[in-house]
């Protein structure tokens, strides 16, 4: 019986030593600190439905436990049947109503907290959210502002400040799906449909995340990241963004080539998945570029199709300065 009782105890312990990684947050076990109300609540769900998993988990695996001990062969033949146990309906009716209480318990709390999670907040106090439009393309984010300012693959947004996020995905593309894990839940971009959901970040910081949808070769390489800024700072980063998409100074054409163009041609454009372009007279041709870029090639998705002017031209004239001679 000691040696039982110590193998017993070894595997309880195997059994549970996850938990203190899980209470810690390391590994993936738990949830990210949350940085948004909306995804306080996502938080706050999974804890909840932990609590009565892990107590069921407990409660089957003790019984199973004293049952195997309680009830074992001893020496009893081995072909002799084992005492018999008849049922007892009071056992059967807790053990059947108990889990439909279980889930109605859960099912209410979640309901409850389904709102905060899904419907934008109204404008309050005069200032109005703050409207981007996310577009999920292989293998990159964009991110437009209602002033027309376009950002690949890390957003800016002001702190303390709702954002309302509007995703999609082109018609010619797949499905994405949007999620940064401390700023809310996962929303898919979705070809054709419009998906909405926000966050309100209560600091400042950089807040990462990635598709996580799969879709396709580079789906690794498409990561996201939400900069948040102070209020002032942020208006003077999209007012000065403005004015450099309206010039030869912006940042935009790099963003491109680094979001939309190096994952597949190599960031020096040397090769990779895609052919090698560092040396190809293909750069010097703004037109065909532009061609090439809305219409797709062989192995390429058309990733400029609905792109704008302003970004054809920014990602051009990057490409004829960094690799047109």
């Amino acid at each position: 019986m000691r040696v039982h009782r110590v193998l017993i105890a070894c595997a309880l312990a195997a059994l549970l030593s996850p938990a203190g990684t899980a209470v810690a947050g390391n590994g993936g076990f738990a949830p990210v600190a949350p940085e948004s109300r909306n995804a306080d609540a996502i938080s706050q769900s999974f804890w909840f439905i932990s609590a009565f998993a892990l107590g069921i988990f407990l409660l089957v695996e003790v019984l199973l436990v004293l049952f195997v001990v309680k009830y074992r062969r001893r020496r009893r033949p081995r072909d002799a049947d084992g005492a018999q146990i008849h049922g007892s309906n009071r056992l059967e009716l807790a053990w059947t109503i108990g889990p439909v209480l279980i889930l109605c318990v859960i099912g209410t709390f979640i309901f409850v907290k389904l709102p905060v999670v899904e419907d934008v907040p109204a404008s309050t106090g005069g200032q109005e959210n703050l409207v981007v439009e996310v577009t999920g393309t292989q293998f990159s984010w964009e991110y437009r502002y209602p002033n027309g300012v376009v950002a690949i693959d890390r957003m800016r947004a002001p702190q303390g400040r709702t954002v309302e996020l509007h995703i999609t995905a082109p018609d010619w593309d797949v499905i994405h799906s949007w999620w940064i894990p401390q700023l809310g839940g996962k929303f898919d971009a979705i070809p054709g449909t419009v998906n909405r959901t926000w966050f309100k970040a209560e600091r400042t910081g950089v807040f990462l995340g990635q598709c996580a949808e799969l879709c396709g070769l580079y789906h690794a390489k498409m990561l996201a990241a939400v900069e948040v800024m102070p209020g002032a700072e942020f208006d003077r980063w999209l007012a000065e963004r403005a004015d450099q998409q309206a010039s030869t100074t912006s940042p935009l054409g790099e963003e491109l080539w680094d979001g939309s163009c190096a994952k597949c041609h190599g960031l020096e454009g040397e090769g990779g998945y895609g052919p090698s372009i560092a040396s190809s007279a293909l750069v010097r041709d703004s037109e065909a570029v532009e061609r090439l870029l809305r219409r797709g090639g062989i192995r390429m998705p058309p990733v400029g199709r609905d792109w704008n002017e302003t970004e054809m031209e920014a990602l051009t004239d990057y490409l004829e300065e960094s690799f047109g001679s």
